[in-house]
């Protein structure tokens, strides 16, 4: 058993990082209820686009947006990884990179297959892999913005227009509440004729002209779903890591429980123990 000094270092030891979970679940629980309203306003605008982009693919006539459209042989792959920043949120960076690890060495296994990270948890796990690495939008969640957010858009669609991949797919975590991420593998590009919703077929009116509008619309829609997947791994991140200080704080008053149990018993044995020994020399004298 543990004398009663070292139980008391540990008392302490435990609630200090007891008062700094506590801390922590404040915050993220703040940000948390800022990035569920940016993600839950975000939703129905890119549900909308990406409804129009849907109900467009079987009609696109137009030769320089074929390319976002026509399917080719896969030999060159881009996952776009995006994790967070920062530890202390469970499980939440380990299944983003265990699905996308599992991705370049079983699903494109053969291919020729780059990661551009955002967050560096991506971007520090897979530099010490052979994967080609695309570091330019590691720290892109250090200022979370609509722009940031559309220049991964632009890097990846003019990438893609080149001819530098044949295929894009986005891994994430996509925010359900602030107890429930769903791991995503969502393909990016090319496009198909429906993107995770059902297509209406609409006749549109395009004004002034339908390769005009197209040709700004496709992109914008494209850069939309880029930034909608980082606000909900933004706000999956803040989630997780919520629920996750909630569960060490109360593991936490656990331990300390349990210590302080075990403190009571060591400072009860330590009393009978000089108990013991003063009625034993109060006996030897009376003897004497």
């Amino acid at each position: 058993m543990a004398n009663l000094k070292e139980v008391r270092i540990r008392i302490a030891s435990v609630n200090s990082t007891q008062q700094i979970t506590k801390a922590m679940k404040l915050v993220s629980a703040t940000k948390l209820r800022r990035a569920q309203n940016a993600i839950v306003q975000m939703r129905p605008y890119a549900q909308k686009l990406n409804g129009i982009l849907a109900n467009l693919a079987d009609s696109i006539d137009v030769d320089s947006l074929k390319v976002y459209f026509n399917q080719r042989p896969v030999s060159n792959v881009l996952l776009v990884v995006i994790t967070s920043d920062r530890g202390l949120c469970g499980s939440f960076n380990a299944n983003v990179i265990k699905l996308a690890n599992k991705l370049v060495k079983e699903d494109y296994a053969g291919k020729n297959v780059t990661i551009l990270p955002v967050g560096k948890k991506a971007a520090e796990f897979f530099a010490k892999t052979n994967v080609g690495l695309i570091n330019d939008f590691k720290d892109t969640f250090q200022q979370l913005n609509a722009d940031n957010g559309f220049a991964i858009g632009e890097y990846v669609l003019n990438q893609f227009k080149a001819g530098k991949f044949d295929k894009v797919e986005v891994v994430y975590n996509q925010f359900k509440n602030a107890a429930t991420q769903i791991l995503v593998n969502e393909p990016f590009l090319p496009i198909v004729s429906a993107i995770g919703v059902q297509a209406s077929k609409n006749d549109y009116i395009f004004e002034p002209s339908k390769e005009v509008i197209l040709e700004e619309l496709i992109p914008r829609i494209l850069k939309t779903q880029i930034y909608k997947s980082l606000l909900d791994s933004f706000a999956s991140e803040h989630g997780a890591r919520m629920v996750a200080m909630d569960k060490a704080t109360d593991n936490a008053g656990e331990l300390i429980k349990a210590l302080k149990l075990e403190y009571n018993r060591a400072r009860q044995a330590a009393i009978t123990t000089e108990i013991s020994e003063i009625v034993g020399g109060a006996a030897a004298l009376s003897g004497t």
